[in-house]
């Protein structure tokens, strides 16, 4: 690949999976995410986060490179969420 998009898609990852040792996961195991599912709009708010990181990336803390994998990881979250309403369920890791 060209423009290091492996090195990029595991900064990405790792990120992701910096994200499960956080205080967003519940416990239980439960994430806010899947009780915004539980009512129907979870694409939409992982559309929001994903409008909210890219405007503010270059005006909260300069050129954050955090805000675009922010970005990079609900865009993630919303092909997952598509899933159900496109049918796609091409996941490699289930």
């Amino acid at each position: 690949m060209k423009y290091n998009e492996k090195k990029i898609l595991k900064e990405v990852g790792d990120y992701i999976e910096s994200t499960y040792d956080q205080h967003y996961v519940g416990r239980h195991g439960v994430q806010t995410l899947d009780l915004l599912h539980s009512i129907g709009i979870s694409e939409e708010v992982c559309q929001g986060n994903v409008i909210k990181y890219l405007a503010r990336w270059g005006k909260k803390n300069d050129f954050n490179r955090k805000d675009l994998v922010k970005a990079a990881h609900y865009i993630i979250l919303m092909m997952h969420f598509s899933e159900d309403k496109t049918g796609d369920n091409d996941n490699e890791d289930q």
